[in-house]
């Protein structure tokens, strides 16, 4: 059950309380309310706790979190708003109350304690979460026995005699499609063989013109033009690259012909050596697409594969010595398999249920019973029913987290510390949340999500190179469908399009909506609204189209040789001006209507009309507002955004059609809410900011000394993440005895730092500086002109991560670098170095893992010594044309697994593959890759 509004309600209520003035008048009604929203959270707590399932506790369930949702709207507006009409406010509260209490009174019908607790009552969450550990081996694609299928497929793929231009892995929905070809992909011999590959999630709800952008993205060709020429061009441009470059595209879940049909245009080049290799549920997908295709049907897992996978997701590795599971927990793990059918999505899902509850032969026991109750014979029933149970056996902190994936597209993969600052913004997450005292929000929500793929219930993408932490993750659409079905039967959300939007003006009583696909939000009818996500641009190109069907850009591509036509630019200018009124009606409607937002977050930018309207303050309830790449003519913000205090937070980098540079008013530091600032790339000049009061300040992006005051990050002692863009001075400072300034960095939480100046250099001094304050750091990155490393002691012993760029270091930075003993990776890019030699002697890097050397054009000899970088298992080459020849030191690093060689000279080539003289050194490397070397 979602009982995180209640809890949310309560919190805002608790807050208020504590500046009793301002409960004058209304503290009678406000106590009767918390009294209320008190008894009904223990109550569904204890429900909850012992699984009651009954009809009525269920659909009360939603009206309860509408009541509880009104309650925190109409306290929060007595908070914020002044000269609130007393009477009014009072008159609301009573209204909800007595709501509640007619709730309250069906609810004690049932006494829920005569079903009697197993166990589970109101405070086993937190108990269960103080005993929830970590899984790191669950991060990754979990695969087994793909080997065959592997070996199967990639002859297929590098042969270049056959006509076969298209191949298919089909199977039904969670045996392990897409697994097997992000393997193939990152196979070196695929890597080695094409000059290009391309990645592109096609799903259900296929949108061309992004699968094609998303291709010429991953190949490196798609530019701003791109993405507003028609979208005819834009598959004329993608076939005419794929016939000239040998390259491999991935289309993964294609549903239908329809789709590969509506595809098929980008992909109709003859005469080519680039394939496609799609995966897909339906067979006669490959015949149709090409009559001389390659099928490859993938098969369930056999029972020895099914129980090796279930064994890695399910039980922990251990380091003791003789150690070996309960032969009666062996006994059910092998029962509860047998009941998988051999899926791997059902495996590693059921797998993800057990591992939270190892090593609990009890707890193992319930599961099982559950299982032989939920699941039959039939594989599609199987994996519904597991993927149920795995929602079902959610502890009630995570189920509003889990459902808030609904808003995302499928194969959206999800950056997690955007869905983080969501969840703390709608109140499903908080500090005080499960007693966990002493955590902030965000490592509360952390922890979170890193539950959810313990249980497997999401896929990881990417992880903090530092701190290991859950970067990005993708959901299974299977999963997803159980993630839709829950929130629609929860009244979660409603996510629109234009082909149900209508819909929207007869329901009244919509919280969140996500937007998919771009619609006209006039339809939608709830004044109570609390969230708006956009996954489509403010107004997509072929909406535009529609408004606009004759502009001078679509006249000109078409008429190159014709003379100027006055009656052309008129059309032109009135159709720009009809879409003027549509962009500033879009705006008006959502400012005047929707005044309970707290969360309003574009996702794909684009035009979004003249300016942004000061209307926009009129959102005081905002707790999360993002504009990114929104694009709008005048390059100044509204004054109104001072008006948002409860932000926490807020990305301004938006674009402007008349300037590079974005004016934003100093009223920032009337946000004290604020946790993350994203500032425009570039401010210009008439900007001056003060931050010093936002002192709960975790995020801060883009900033930089000529439009902000380096001494306000003294105050912001909570900084966790600094990126300084452009100009880095501390003149304000003594700059004639450094050492006598205070530290500018006063947050012992700041874990990641980078500096970015495309325009000049930074001071050596300035640096080292604020390098001393940051004694926490474990990620660097300097992308700046600095001729000179600071020395070793202005760095922090905690660095795992470090990126330089551009530096143009003239002395070697490895005999600096080598000292941190912590350093897991190091990558060094476009004339980082400009000398011409590098050493790294002795057991120096004793813990890097991954080093990457790109584009220093100066390195002539790189010498390694025979104990140094003794745990490399990475290693990257790419555009060092005047390096002569690998190190003999890599000969002695035994735990090298990949060694990839990009953009560099055939004769270096030459001497590394085998036969070469240099193929010695790295002959017991797994992987060597070749890439674009000539």
């Amino acid at each position: 059950m979602d009982f995180s509004a209640v809890s949310s309600a309560l919190k805002t209520i608790g807050e208020l309380t504590q500046e009793v003035t301002s409960l004058w008048g209304v503290d009678e009604q406000v106590e009767g309310l918390a009294s209320e929203l008190r008894w009904m959270q223990s109550f569904l707590k204890v429900a909850d706790g012992i699984k009651v399932d009954n009809e009525l506790i269920r659909t009360s369930v939603v009206e309860i979190r509408e009541l509880a949702y009104d309650a925190e709207d109409v306290i929060e507006t007595f908070s914020l708003k002044e000269g609130c009409l007393l009477h009014q406010i009072k008159s609301e509260i009573e209204k909800i109350t007595a709501k509640i209490k007619e709730l309250t009174r069906q609810l004690k019908t049932y006494d829920v304690s005569k079903f009697g607790v197993d166990g589970e009552g109101p405070s086993s969450s937190t108990e269960r979460r103080v005993s929830r550990r970590s899984y790191p081996h669950v991060m990754d694609d979990n695969i087994v026995g793909l080997g065959k299928d592997i070996k199967k497929l990639v002859p297929v793929l590098l042969d270049e005699q056959s006509e076969c231009r298209v191949i298919s892995i089909c199977g039904m929905g969670g045996l392990g499609k897409t697994t097997l070809a992000k393997k193939i992909y990152h196979e070196s011999q695929v890597v080695g063989h094409f000059k290009h590959l391309a990645w592109a999630y096609v799903s259900q709800n296929c949108q061309e013109r992004k699968v094609w952008e998303d291709i010429l993205s991953d190949l490196n060709i798609l530019s701003e033009a791109d993405k507003k020429m028609k979208v005819e061009k834009l598959s004329e441009k993608l076939s005419s690259f794929l016939e000239k470059n040998k390259c491999l595209v991935i289309l993964d879940d294609i549903w239908n012909t329809e789709v590969w049909d509506n595809l098929k245009p980008a992909f109709s080049a003859r005469e080519t050596k680039s394939k496609i290799l799609l995966t897909s549920r339906n067979k006669e997908i490959i015949s149709h697409a090409d009559k001389n295709g390659f099928l490859y049907e993938l098969q369930c897992l056999n029972y020895e594969q099914s129980w090796e996978l279930f064994q890695k997701i399910a039980i922990p590795p251990t380091n003791s010595p003789g150690y070996k599971i309960d032969a009666k927990m062996t006994e059910l793990g092998e029962d509860m398999v047998k009941h998988c059918a051999g899926l791997p999505l059902a495996i590693i899902i059921l797998g993800g249920i057990l591992a939270t509850k190892y090593p609990s032969l009890t707890e193992w026991l319930k599961v099982s019973a559950n299982v032989k109750s939920y699941l039959n014979n039939d594989k599609g029933e199987v994996l519904r029913d597991v993927l149920a149970l795995s929602y079902d056996d959610l502890p009630p902190y995570l189920r509003p987290c889990f459902l808030y994936l609904s808003h995302f597209p499928e194969d959206y993969e999800i950056p997690a510390d955007r869905l983080i600052q969501l969840w703390i913004a709608e109140g499903i997450v908080s500090s005080k949340q499960e007693g966990d005292e002493g955590q902030i929000a965000e490592d509360v929500a952390e922890g979170h999500l890193l539950e959810l793929a313990e249980r497997c219930m999401i896929q990881v993408r990417e992880r903090d190179i530092a701190t290991l932490k859950i970067r990005s993750f993708q959901m299974h659409d299977l999963m997803r469908d159980v993630c839709l079905s829950k929130g629609k039967q929860q009244k979660f959300l409603y996510i629109a399009d234009q082909s149900n939007a209508c819909q929207l003006s007869t329901i009244g009583r919509v919280r969140r909506i996500s937007a998919h696909k771009f619609f006209w939000i006039q339809c939608i009818k709830s004044p109570r609204l609390r969230s708006l996500l956009f996954f489509d641009k403010f107004v997509p190109r072929e909406e535009e189209d529609n408004i606009l069907p004759l502009t001078m850009m679509s006249y000109f591509d078409n008429h190159d040789d014709e003379i100027f036509n006055p009656l052309v630019c008129f059309v032109a200018l009135f159709g720009l001006s009809v879409l003027g009124t549509k962009f500033r009606g879009i705006w008006k409607y959502m400012f005047n209507n929707f005044n309970f937002l707290r969360v309003l977050d574009y996702e794909r930018g684009g035009d979004a009309g003249c300016k942004l309207p000061n209307d926009i303050g009129k959102l005081i309830h905002l707790r999360f507002l993002r504009l990114r790449d929104l694009n709008f003519v005048s390059s100044k913000l509204p004054s109104s955004l001072g008006n948002l205090r409860c932000l926490q937070t807020l990305d301004l980098r938006i674009k402007s059609e008349c300037s590079n540079s974005i004016h934003v008013p100093n009223l920032l530091w009337r946000m004290q809410q604020l946790r993350h600032l994203y500032l425009p790339q570039q401010c210009n000049r008439k900007t001056k900011l003060k931050l010093g009061t936002l002192k709960n300040l975790q995020t801060l992006v883009n900033f930089n000394t000529k439009n902000c005051y380096v001494k306000d990050l003294i105050n912001m002692t909570n900084l966790r993440e600094l990126e300084i863009r452009g100009s880095f001075n501390i003149e304000d400072f003594n700059t004639e005895e450094l050492d006598k300034n205070p530290p500018i960095i006063q947050s012992k939480y700041l874990h990641s730092l980078s500096i970015i100046n495309d325009e000049g250099r930074i001071d050596p001094g300035h640096l080292a500086h604020l390098l001393l304050s940051c004694e926490n750091i474990s990620k660097l990155r300097l992308d700046v002109e600095i001729r000179r490393l600071p020395e070793y002691h202005y760095l922090s012993s905690n660095l795992a991560y470090i990126k330089l760029r551009r530096c143009k270091l003239e002395e070697d930075p490895m005999p600096t670098l080598e000292k941190l003993l912590y350093l897991r990776m190091l990558e060094l890019h476009e004339a980082a170095f400009i000398g011409k030699e590098m050493f790294c002697c002795g057991q120096a890097f004793a813990k890097l893992e991954s080093l990457s050397l790109k584009g220093l054009n100066n390195l002539e000899e790189w010498k390694v010594g025979k104990e140094a970088m003794a745990s490399l298992q990475r290693l990257e080459i790419q555009k060092c044309r005047q390096l002569k020849k690998l190190p003999d030191g890599l000969r002695f690093i035994a735990t090298l697994l990949e060694l990839k060689i990009e953009s560099m000279p055939k004769a270096f080539k030459d001497k590394v593959a085998e036969g070469g003289e240099d193929f010695c050194k790295v002959r017991h490397v797994p992987s060597i890759i070749f890439q674009d070397c000539m």
